[in-house]
């Protein structure tokens, strides 16, 4: 694996030439419209990089976008790959180390979530500040690759606090619904019971969702500062709890995708 990351990343520097990303960003199920704010210098199919795992989702596009957003040269991935799909923790957080490799000393990550707080409603936006890893492995198992990070990473500051703020403020003069909260990562593919959103709300949660977490893990193990934001898409609160399909968690990400896609612009401006 470590030496695919170094090959990996070779073949996209012969691809993108001189260009240089400062800012990883990941885009999550239904968030991949950012991209139309890029002003896009390249652009390549997963499938044609070699190495790089191919997202197994009809709603994720897989492609890698280099360019220009907000004055700041950007690498996006829409598309994001998820442990439900098949994928170890390793293949999973494996783009996030290639991007390292090719510059980012920034990652920003969206997603879709549900909420567990009753305050927090669907179509809000939620700024992680903390995260429980409930996922059945970790990415950084196995021998370390000291060239990239420590054995044994601290998370106590797992999310850039300055970035936070930054964030929070910046929804704020927008009039943007916006929350600090803890996400809960699962392994899904299936949503929860009611009993399971009751659990994750007592031990802490304020959205749930299957994804982020292990890219987190490897960013803080490369060192590389973090800003992630939920759209909370639907809401897991047991009492008066409702069947939602993956069609209605999408149409609420697209309907809030202007308000995160602000925020992530904005913020550009402060790393």
């Amino acid at each position: 694996m470590s030496q695919n990351i170094y090959s990996t990343t070779e073949y996209i520097k012969s691809r993108i030439g001189d260009f240089k990303p400062q800012v990883g960003i990941i885009l999550g199920t239904g968030l991949g419209g950012l991209v139309q704010d890029i002003e896009v210098e390249h652009r390549l199919m997963y499938s044609n990089i070699p190495g790089f795992p191919i997202s197994t989702l009809e709603f994720h596009s897989g492609k890698l976008i280099f360019g220009i957003l907000n004055g700041k040269r950007v690498v996006a991935m829409q598309g994001r790959l998820h442990y439900y799909e098949g994928y170890d923790m390793k293949q999973i957080t494996f783009p996030v180390k290639v991007m390292k490799m090719l510059g980012i000393d920034h990652l920003f990550v969206s997603n879709a979530s549900g909420s567990l707080n009753p305050a927090f409603k669907k179509g809000d936006l939620m700024i992680i500040e903390d995260h429980i890893n409930l996922l059945p492995d970790n990415p950084l198992r196995g021998s370390n690759n000291d060239d990239l990070g420590p054995r044994f990473p601290d998370m106590s500051a797992a999310y850039s606090k300055k970035m936070v703020k930054h964030g929070m403020l910046i929804a704020q003069a927008n009039n943007i619904s916006c929350h600090t909260g803890v996400y809960v990562s699962v392994s899904g593919p299936n949503l929860e019971t009611p009993a399971e959103y009751k659990y994750l709300r007592i031990i802490g949660g304020d959205a749930v969702g299957m994804s982020t977490v292990p890219e987190v893990i490897v960013a803080n193990h490369m060192g590389l500062p973090v800003f992630a934001i939920s759209v909370l898409t639907d809401e897991g609160f047991p009492e008066v709890l409702e069947p939602v399909s993956i069609e209605e968690i999408i149409k609420v990400a697209a309907t809030a995708e202007p308000k995160l896609t602000l925020i992530l612009k904005e913020l550009l401006s402060f790393v």
